[in-house]
């Protein structure tokens, strides 16, 4: 068993070297299997720009099929956070990776609105889970006072997924025309599937279920974490929770949770109609080139990225939730709005754009890590996969009104002030959840008091001496 030696750093010395030991070994791996797994998800945008004609689909067809993906996510992704729990976190992981993988590989051979459908309801089906799978594996690992920096980490593979992801599409879409017989968006499936698959199998051999099953991680390092994690539930109880219920039923019956999701739900309608008409509205603004056409979505997820990382370390900073979800939605309202009056301008479409992603990507992180705060074990798992789920839901809703729309209309900055609307509602909902559950200075432990005294070796926590 290693043990620390006496030149060991103790206290909040040893829980910043251990946390960031955790940082490294995990998140940027995580990351890397976001990436893949947000791009399978979005590639379908950039696929709209060369399949929609091919397979003479109309806007509504495209619509309710990027948006359909979203039905199945919903329908299956408590119970797959539920299973991973009964399997463990990197079985499920790799099992998800694994399916996904082959059901976008498999959208190569869609040729009717039909075939579509089921193949992205069952690509849904696949990933159900994954997303709040990895949020409830990281509280696991770290408390909830340290949440939103390293989930702002995570979820920065979200924008980074579409500003390298991007280019990516429309390079594979100007290049691959016509290769071995298969149009360019095939290839795009076809592409971008296999490195997803390949990952399933290192998952297997790379990830820890818990801390306690970490080889690289000595027992004193361990211990900190296990520590940490357990204050964390007891300051739950005394934040004016109660007894901390981890069953299912806490989740359900749990008002908050509730509101969570219909947070979420408000903020992805706006989220995810952008995600997936982006590069359309760009092309109509006069944009042809498939490349130059990646290269302009991507923009807005640099603006984002960057301000979803100041945005997240700002709230653990501050120790605060509320207001940096709350004003970052109405951000992305009012940039959501401009874009929409400014649609015949590509130059001021995209810069209002920019400024509404950045609003939109900024809240994320901060938002995600209040359902594994407020909740423990089996309901912290239900309830991260409830909100996400709930929320995402939205995403069937978002692209298929645009779709509609611009069937009906001809126009799609009339869909694009209706996914605003959402973004603003999002602001007095989140307000409407007390400070007390939401700021995670109600859970953190009390400063340490270290005796200066001669001979006192060890820091001593108030929160220990109760």
């Amino acid at each position: 068993m290693n043990k620390l030696t006496k030149n060991s750093p103790t206290g909040s010395g040893l829980e910043s070297l251990v946390y960031g030991k955790i940082t490294r070994r995990l998140i940027p791996f995580l990351i890397l299997c976001y990436f893949f797994a947000y791009l399978d998800r979005v590639n379908v945008g950039f696929a709209k720009l060369h399949m929609q004609d091919a397979l003479n689909f109309s806007d509504t067809v495209y619509g309710l099929g990027a948006g359909i993906f979203f039905i199945g996510y919903f329908l299956f992704e408590l119970p797959s956070n539920l299973l991973m729990q009964r399997f463990g976190p990197r079985f499920w992981i790799a099992r998800i990776m694994a399916t996904w993988a082959l059901l976008s590989a498999a959208m190569v051979f869609v040729s009717t609105p039909n075939q579509f459908y089921v193949l992205r309801f069952l690509l849904g089906v696949a990933e159900a889970g994954f997303f709040p799978g990895i949020v409830f594996y990281l509280t696991l690992w770290f408390p909830s006072w340290r949440s939103a920096r390293t989930l702002g980490l995570f979820i920065l593979v979200t924008p980074l997924s579409t500003i390298i992801g991007s280019p990516l599409s429309g390079l594979i879409l100007k290049v691959f025309e016509g290769v071995d017989g298969l149009h360019n968006w095939q290839w795009l499936f076809l592409v971008e599937a296999i490195p997803s698959f390949l990952l399933a199998f290192v998952v297997l051999r790379y990830l820890d279920n818990d801390v306690k099953s970490a080889r690289w991680l000595s027992e004193a390092e361990k211990q900190v974490v296990i520590n940490d994690l357990a204050k964390d539930a007891a300051n739950r109880a005394r934040s004016g929770q109660g007894k901390v219920d981890s069953s299912l039923k806490a989740m359900l019956t749990n008002g908050y949770v509730w509101l969570l999701a219909l947070v979420f739900f408000s903020f992805n309608i706006g989220y995810y109609g952008i995600n997936f008409w982006l590069p359309s509205i760009i092309k109509s603004s006069g944009v042809s080139d498939d490349f130059h056409i990646g290269l302009l979505a991507a923009l807005p997820y640099v603006f984002g990225a960057a301000f979803m990382v100041w945005n997240s370390r700002h709230s653990d900073l501050k120790q605060e939730r509320r207001w940096h979800i709350a004003i970052p939605a109405l951000i992305g309202c009012v940039g959501l709005t401009l874009s929409a009056w400014c649609s015949g301008s590509t130059f001021w479409m995209m810069a209002w754009i920019c400024l509404a992603m950045s609003g939109t990507l900024a809240l994320i992180p901060t938002y995600i890590s209040l359902p594994g705060a407020m909740l423990s074990g089996t309901a912290a798992a239900a309830g991260i996969a409830l909100v996400n789920s709930v929320g995402n839901l939205a995403g069937f809703f978002g692209p298929t009104v645009l779709g509609w729309l611009k069937d009906t209309t001809g126009r799609t900055d009339l869909g694009l002030y209706i996914l605003a609307g959402f973004l603003l509602l999002c602001a007095p909902l989140i307000l409407a959840l007390p400070a007390r559950l939401a700021n995670p200075k109600t859970f953190a432990p009390e400063p340490e008091h270290h005796d200066e005294r001669p001979g006192a070796a060890h820091p001593v926590n108030a929160a220990t001496r109760r």
